[in-house]
């Protein structure tokens, strides 16, 4: 059953966080993921986060199973390393679901 998580970002470094997009889309697409939606934020009214929020996307994939084994996978991690942890200064995950 395919699966999704909508996720806020606090991207600090946009060239670097484009990069880390460039390099984990091949990976994503071999899992069965993409991306639904992706938004750059300019106002964010209400916010159970401890930091800022100034990117928000759906990524889904063709089952959890197929998410965790990418989110597990030893190319991704040393994507993630390379270019988000450098580019994005905090996570929210708002939720997870089958669709």
């Amino acid at each position: 059953m395919p699966h999704e998580m909508m996720v806020g970002l606090t991207v600090t470094d946009d060239q670097v966080y484009q990069q880390y997009r460039e390099a984990m889309a091949p990976l994503l697409a071999a899992h069965g993921g993409g991306f639904r939606y992706d938004f750059r934020v300019s106002e964010v009214l209400k916010s159970a986060s401890d930091h800022p929020i100034n990117r928000v996307f759906a990524i889904y994939f063709e089952s959890a199973p197929r998410m965790q084994e990418f989110f597990a996978n030893p190319e991704y991690r040393a994507i993630k390393a390379r270019f988000f942890e450098r580019a994005v200064a905090g996570t929210t995950i708002f939720g997870a679901y089958e669709r």
